[in-house]
Parts: C-alpha cells; structure tokens; sequence
C-alpha cells in the first residue's frame, strides 16, 4: 500500500467514469416532475415576484437588523444510551444489507432497470432520499454508511483504527468528494445511461466502496468523513436541518432549531466551500438537462467532441461559472465595518466564511426537484421487495400542478433561509454598516439564482 501514489483514489475513480463514458449516450437518471406546467400568472411575473421578494427580505434585515432564530430553550428530547446503541446497530445493519442488495441484485438479477433492486435502490432511494432525510433530520451516514461499518469491524480486529500511510493530508481537504460527486453525480447520474444498468450500477457502487476503503486503511477515519462525496453531502445538507442532534451523556438529545442557525457557520476550507457549490450547481444542472434549451445547446457543440463529452464540457463551464459568480460576489472589499472603533473585521478567506449560507438554496431546490422521483421509488422498492404484495405510489392521483406549485414554493423558501443565513454572517463578520455592503453582492446572485432555478422548473420536460 505505501507504494501507491497519494494522487491514485482520484485517478481510480476519473479513469472508470471516463471508460463508462466511452460507451454512454446523454441522458438523466430522472426527470424533472411538474417542469413545464403552465403558471396561472405569467412568468416574468413570477421570476419578477420570486427575485424581488428575495431581493425585499434582505432589505429587510438589513433595515431592521433582524436576525432570528429559536431561542436556546427551544423544545427538546433526550434519547437514552442503550436506544441510541440499537438504533445505531439497525442502523449500521441496514447499510450493509442495502450494499449486498445493489450488488447482488445488479449482478443477478434482471437487468432491466425498473425491476431490479440495484438501479431502484441506489440511485433513486439511497443516494437521493438519504439526502431529503438529511435535510430534515441530520445527516445519518455516519451510521448507515456501509464503508464505514466494515472499516470499523476491521478496527476492532487491528485493536485500534488502522491508517497504515498516516493521519489524512491536510492539503487534500475535501477535494477527493468535490472530484467524486462530480464524476458519480454530476456527470454519471446525470449524462450517462449507467443508471439504467443494473450491472453498471452494481460495479460502480462495489468500485466506489473498494476506493473509500482502501483510502480508509490508508489515511484513517478522517478519509471517510472528507473523502467521500456522500458524507461530506449529508452532512452539509444536515445543516439546514431543523432538527438538530448533540451527544449527551451516552446518549443523545434532539431539539428544535431555526433553519439557517448552523449555515451560519464558516465552512472547514476553500474544498468544502467548491462542494457546496458543485452540489448548489449540480441539482439545477440535473434540472436544465432536461430542457429544450439544453438540448439546443448541447446540438451547438462540435459535432467530432460527441454528445457525451460535450455535454461534460458544458457541465464544467456551468460549474465554472457559478463558482466564479460566487467568488466575485463574496470577494474582499477591504476593512469593512460600522464606524465604531474596534468593529473593523479583515475577513480571511470570504468564501470560507459564507459558503454555508448557499446550502438552503441547495436543500430546497434537492428537495423539490427530487422528492416525486423519491417517493415513486419507493414504492417500486417495495413492490420488489415484497413480490408485488405492496405496491403503493405515494405519488399517484396528485395533479402535476401541485408538484410545480411546490417546487415554486421549496425554492423561493430556500433562498429566503439563504438570505436571512448570509444576512446574519454579514453583519458577524463585518458590523452592521459593513454587513449591509458585504451582503449585497450576495444578495444579488442570490436573486439570480432564484430566477434561474424558476425557470428550469417552468421548462416543458424533453426525454
């Protein structure tokens, strides 16, 4: 293992998913629900409403200094030792029966995407759902991830966590998750027809665990909390969560919190801050392949580049442009504070310091673009699980009004949460008069995400 090179667990992963493209044509793992359902008001009307009450609600603040938040004594609930034990053990078992599902099933069983476990557990209700879960309730992978259960049994038997090259490089940061979402979600999922293949599906699931372990039996525990593109995603998407969990004792205690009480937070580095944005990023581009306009764009390309790797070229020069966008928006204006003596605050690294301030966004429009192609797999699960004796569709019978009008509702409210996080950074980290100037060009891209995320959802859907 010591001979391997430190760079090899991104190269592993970059030259499957490049093998995989060789062979793939475009297409997405879903498709966006309720896109393209008319608007009973027309839609610069709408983009007009959404932008300028986003816009409104940070003038607001910035007026009337409002912060918010629940207060410290916000209803609560203690759970005990031996329950959390067994939660944790249900927990860590089910993780590990839900990764021999995807591979046996993908390797066995019917290779037809809607009847078999491997393509309608994992893509759908593993990587997608486990993050709605995450939004409301915390991140659970660190109980369910089946990596990280197995690496802990190998624990027990070293009799203590093997790191056999040392403790984890500082300087890879979160950077081997920015590289795996990128290549699993942003561009396997979205612009390859692996998802269809169970068989694909499988071999990718058992190439990605073999990575994080071996990474693990390298580097340690702290590989599987910022190398793996699923834990660093649980876990900031946790942070909108308004449930949140805190040890106590042996246990555990849940309580209440405000929404955007923990995106306040500064992110670890400028890694995790390019993974919110990827994940920011990536959820909008799932949505905009599903668009006449992209398709166009796409037909646009060169035509000796094939629709596969020009439609990763447009997925790069997107991710380019908003982390860009952010940047430029976040980027110093020099000491800036309220006047009074001893406020003036020199902000190191301001895309550290706001980055979290963009996950409700994300949260939302995850939630509202995901959560039909959730449910509705679900039930298929069950189908295939129980043989056909429970069959629900816990989408069925609702009109695709409602899914529209939902998505409108999700985005506009995430990016309202985004505003009151980065309004309340702003004014901790610059002083009031500062805070109104630092979190105005925010603000603005804020806005025109609003209007963007609007209209993907409101584009007619093209299979």
């Amino acid at each position: 293992m010591r001979g391997r090179s430190r760079r090899s667990p991104l190269v592993a992963p970059t030259a499957t998913v490049l093998a995989v493209l060789a062979f793939s044509g475009v297409a997405s793992a879903h498709g966006a629900v309720g896109g393209g359902i008319e608007a009973p008001i027309p839609l610069w009307l709408l983009y007009a409403g959404a932008g300028g009450t986003v816009a409104v609600t940070a003038g607001w603040l910035a007026v009337g200094e409002r912060t918010g938040g629940l207060s410290a004594d916000a209803p609560s609930l203690s759970v005990p030792f031996w329950l959390s034990q067994a939660l944790g053990n249900v927990g860590r078992a089910l993780g590990l029966a839900a990764l021999l599902a995807v591979l046996l099933s993908g390797v066995l069983g019917q290779q037809i995407q809607s009847e078999n476990v491997a393509t309608v557990l994992f893509w759908p209700v593993w990587l997608k759902g486990l993050g709605l879960v995450a939004v409301v309730a915390g991140s659970p992978w660190r109980v369910l991830s089946p990596w990280r259960t197995i690496y802990l049994g190998l624990a027990r038997l070293e009799g203590e966590p093997p790191a056999v090259l040392g403790a984890y490089p500082e300087r890879l940061g979160d950077w081997p998750a920015v590289v795996g979402f990128a290549l699993v979600v942003g561009i396997t999922e979205n612009l390859t027809l692996l998802p269809r293949s169970p068989r694909l599906t499988a071999a990718l699931v058992a190439g990605y665990a073999l990575i994080m372990l071996v990474g693990a039996l390298a580097y340690g525990p702290t590989w599987l909390r910022r190398a793996d593109a699923l834990a660093v995603l649980y876990r900031l998407l946790g942070r909108v969560a308004p449930l949140a969990v805190a040890r106590e004792g042996g246990g555990y205690r849940l309580s209440l919190r405000a929404p955007w009480r923990a995106c306040t937070r500064p992110v670890t580095d400028t890694s995790t801050a390019a993974f919110v944005v990827l994940a920011l990023y990536t959820v909008s581009f799932d949505g905009l392949t599903n668009t006449r306009a992209f398709r166009s764009l796409l037909a646009s390309m060169p035509t000796d580049l094939g629709p596969t790797p020009a439609a990763v070229v447009l997925y790069l020069a997107g991710f380019a442009l908003f982390l860009g966008s952010y940047r430029v928006a976040v980027a110093p204006v020099g000491r800036l504070g309220d006047g009074d003596p001893g406020t003036h605050t020199a902000i190191d690294g301001p895309a550290t310091v706001f980055a979290a301030s963009l996950l409700p966004i994300a949260a939302a429009y995850e939630v509202a673009h995901t959560y039909p192609f959730v449910l509705r797999n679900l039930g298929v699960l069950a189908a295939l699980l129980t043989d056909g004796i429970i069959a629900p569709d816990p989408v069925a019978g609702l009109p695709l009004s409602v899914f529209w009008g939902s998505q409108v509702g999700l985005v506009v409210a995430g990016h309202l949460v985004a505003v009151v996080a980065a309004h309340a950074v702003a004014v901790e980290a610059y002083g009031r008069r500062g805070g109104r100037r630092a979190h105005a060009p925010l603000v603005a891209v804020m806005v025109g995400y609003t209007v963007l995320s609007l209209w993907i959802i409101s584009q007619p859907v093209v299979n």
